[in-house]
């Protein structure tokens, strides 16, 4: 098979090559609550990757920082941020469609008009429709860990995954990182501070982890560990340049 040079030059000659995914897809069964949930509120809360680069303002029909989650699980806690900040605008991306249903629901009983969500990869989302330096803040909130060492090269935090994501956020724009799984801590701690134009926001130094911000929801699953004395590590980087 001829090699390529990059992805771009194979993508110019019509070959298609895979990419590790970070996640495996778990389908799941839509309850009849989120399954009308979708039907309901896609048409002003959905977004589309066949939608292309987005002009933000017009999404949300006002000019306001935005804040982009990856990977939102349930939406439990994106949709209480949401909430607690309309001042903000909120994009949630998720490739489980029940947990989409979730959000949705919760949503529209909380009546937040400030989200917008994606069933899509992650990765793709931001490289086809968010435009550069448009970002407030990233967040990546209890990515799968992959704790086998042979499957290190799925965790989504990856120094090219980082660099993709820099140039999503405006100056002085954050990526929020949160695990329960220390030595996934560690692994993001590695990647960040070995990344160009970014600059650790703890006060413990280049190394140092920082305190959960208020902003961040604590989940009924954080509780249960705390309780159980596991710990959360919270990793708060800047774009600098």
């Amino acid at each position: 098979m001829k090699s390529f040079n990059s992805e771009e030059e194979a993508r110019a000659a019509g070959v298609y090559i895979s990419k590790v995914k970070s996640f495996v897809k778990r389908e799941g069964r839509l309850t009849n609550a989120q399954a009308r949930a979708i039907e309901n509120n896609w048409p002003s809360m959905g977004l589309s990757i066949e939608q292309g680069l987005l002009n933000l303002d017009e999404v949300f029909g006002r000019k306001a920082p935005t804040v982009l989650e990856i990977g939102f699980g349930m939406g439990k806690s994106l949709v209480e941020m949401a909430a607690a900040a309309p001042e903000n605008n909120f994009i949630g991306i998720e490739v489980h469609r029940p947990g989409v249903g979730a959000c949705l629901a919760d949503a529209e009983e909380a009546g937040v008009s400030n989200l917008r969500v994606f069933e899509h990869d992650a990765v793709e989302v931001l490289a086809q429709c968010i435009a550069d330096e448009s970002l407030s803040r990233l967040q990546l909130y209890f990515p799968d860990p992959w704790h086998k060492k042979r499957h290190h090269k799925r965790r989504i935090v990856q120094p090219d995954f980082v660099q993709n994501l820099r140039n999503k956020l405006a100056i002085g724009g954050t990526f929020h990182m949160a695990t329960d799984w220390e030595p996934y801590a560690e692994h993001m701690m590695a990647v960040m501070t070995q990344a160009d134009g970014f600059e650790n926001t703890s006060d413990q130094g280049d190394l140092g982890y920082v305190e959960r911000p208020e902003y961040r929801p604590i989940t009924k699953f954080e509780v249960r560990g705390q309780k159980l004395g596991h710990g959360v590590w919270d990793i708060i980087f800047k774009r600098v340049s």
